[in-house]
């Protein structure tokens, strides 16, 4: 979540951890919501389809236009609040970052042509020149410092505010040049410049969209793709901009139909009627794999399903009872009931594509030695007599928003029945679900609930930074002063190597002391017919332009 829904209640992810609480609080959300329905009784775990891809083919040709599914209308299209899937998903071939998040999860030169770092406490982004936006203006300097000061403006309430809580001042240093000052060093801040967080538009066409910005209009960016017509609760068309500056879009119009309803979207996808989507309902993925219609296709998520933890004033706050409910639980059962076979059971909250910048001895430190996933239910049951916890009341929160969250609030009380522990389910209907992250008196009563978190950028301490003393995340309210010492070194680090060496200490302190259970790996999935392809299989579809990318498969 990072917060992300910004979601994730996942997705879902989370929207990056240092990002607004909102953000983080949604983020979390739109996983649920893209994968709700009920578990697809028909589908056999056993069956291998699951294979992850690094990518689609390439396009053949370019097309006229291709229709995608998205499973909610976003409420504005304003960068500053594109926390959520469906607003990521169509903004980011609208509008464009300073830096670039690639489909292989790197970070290149976006709008910014390069980035220095002089000083620690100094960041200089020199800008392309002759970049032209939607409303027909030229990028500068002025329009670089407008837009990071949108995200900085306390009365914009923007999602991002979190990522620019270090910087001191934004200025133009030349007509094609930006230089952030920070009041300490960040490593995560150059980093959130390949997110919605370093978007650029054109300051005069904001400033005269007024009030109606995001919803009405040009958005008066410069993707390869403009904002076309708008139907409200029905669709959001992209017009391909024919005065790109880079590489030119495949397709001449993208339209993307909002479908809310799971099996909605399934049968679009499976007549035809729309030609591909992202976040596909985890129940359908044996039935899209063995269709003739198109192919299912895995990507790296950056994504952990986790279960957390709410309150340590009770049972939970002694380690030994997280311990032993980690230890009963049924991973590998829950990633073929609730992800639909999809994805791997883990002890970690990161994912190891998240340590790809780190060396092979720094990725081992940082795994090594964590508990198995397998259940261990005597050794489960001793620590729980250990801690004299028997009979203990928990309450973990459920919702049918998706199997995600339900069947996974479900293994929870299945592991503690087995070892003795009376663990209830509260049931949250799911459009009041995204108030655990958002009001903590719906959180009263309640010492657990399912979230996928997802990374917003591909580095460990976007997940690991959730529990530093106050961070937004933190709903427990756990606190170690060693632990928000190791979080502040490591942001101070820009090597990856140096900063990661750091991390993966923070990453046993997290495995040891189980600040959050964690179950499972989730990978991104999208679906392509059989006309298009190009589309990359990765999270990047949230800040990368993707659907630039597709075009005609024959």
């Amino acid at each position: 979540m990072t917060t992300p829904p910004p979601l994730s209640t996942s997705r879902r992810r989370a929207l990056p951890g240092r990002y607004a609480a909102v953000t983080a609080a949604l983020s979390s959300l739109a996983v649920l919501a893209a994968c709700s329905g009920p578990p697809d009784a028909t589908a056999d775990p056993s069956d291998s389809f699951f294979v992850m891809s690094a990518g689609t083919p390439r396009a053949r040709d370019g097309i006229d236009s291709f229709t995608w599914a998205v499973y909610a209308e976003p409420p504005t299209l304003d960068y500053t609040v594109a926390f959520d899937y469906p607003q990521n998903t169509i903004l980011s071939n609208v509008c464009e970052s300073l830096m670039r998040w690639t489909p292989g999860l790197t970070t290149e030169p976006g709008l910014a042509r390069k980035a220095s770092n002089p000083d620690p406490t100094t960041w200089v982004y020199d800008l392309r020149e002759g970049v032209h936006f939607h409303d027909g203006r030229t990028m500068t300097a002025d329009d670089v410092v407008f837009s990071l000061g949108r995200q900085r403006d306390p009365d914009n309430a923007a999602a991002w505010a979190q990522v620019f809580q270090n910087v001191a001042a934004i200025t133009k240093t030349g007509p094609l040049q930006v230089t952030v000052k920070l009041r300490k060093p960040d490593s995560q801040f150059p980093q959130y410049m390949a997110t919605a967080a370093g978007v650029v538009a054109s300051k005069a066409g904001v400033e005269k969209a007024g009030r109606d910005y995001g919803t009405a209009g040009s958005l008066a960016c410069t993707g390869p793709f403009k904002l076309g017509a708008w139907h409200k609760g029905q669709s959001i068309e992209l017009d391909r901009f024919d005065g790109y500056w880079g590489t030119k879009a495949k397709a001449g119009k993208a339209v993307f139909r909002f479908l809310t309803d799971p099996s909605a979207r399934i049968n679009a996808l499976l007549s035809g009627e729309v030609d591909g989507g992202y976040l596909i309902p985890t129940e359908s993925y044996a039935r899209l794999n063995k269709s003739s219609a198109g192919t299912l296709y895995f990507g790296e998520g950056l994504s952990t399903v986790n279960v957390n933890i709410t309150n340590m004033k009770g049972p939970l706050g002694d380690v030994r009872v997280r311990r032993a409910l980690s230890l009963a639980l049924d991973r590998s059962g829950f990633v073929n009931a609730g992800l639909g076979g999809a994805g791997s059971d883990t002890s970690s909250l990161t994912t190891h594509a998240a340590w790809a910048q780190a060396s092979e001895q720094t990725q081992k430190a940082a795994f090594d030695g964590l508990p198995p996933t397998e259940p261990d239910l005597e050794k489960a049951r001793a620590l729980i007599k250990e801690a004299g916890a028997i009979g203990a009341k928990l309450t973990v929160a459920t919702s049918s928003i998706g199997q995600d969250v339900s069947l996974l609030a479900t293994a929870v009380q299945a592991a503690g029945t087995q070892i003795g522990l009376d663990i209830r389910l509260k049931s949250i209907a799911p459009n009041a679900f995204t108030a655990l992250f958002t009001d903590p008196g719906a959180r009263e009563g309640v010492d657990m609930f399912p979230l996928t978190y997802y990374d917003s950028i591909t580095d460990p301490l976007d997940l690991l930074a959730n529990f530093k003393t106050g961070a937004y995340l933190n709903f427990a309210g756990y606190s170690d002063k060693r632990y928000d010492e190791l979080v502040d070194q490591a942001t101070a680090v820009y090597d990856p190597e140096r900063r990661m060496d750091i991390e993966t200490r923070l990453q046993q302190h997290t495995a040891d002391q189980l600040l959050w259970i964690p179950v499972a790996e989730w990978p991104t999935s999208v679906f392509l017919n059989k006309r298009i392809t190009g589309a990359p299989t990765t999270i990047a579809y949230m800040y990368y332009p993707w659907a630039a990318d597709v075009g005609a498969a024959r």
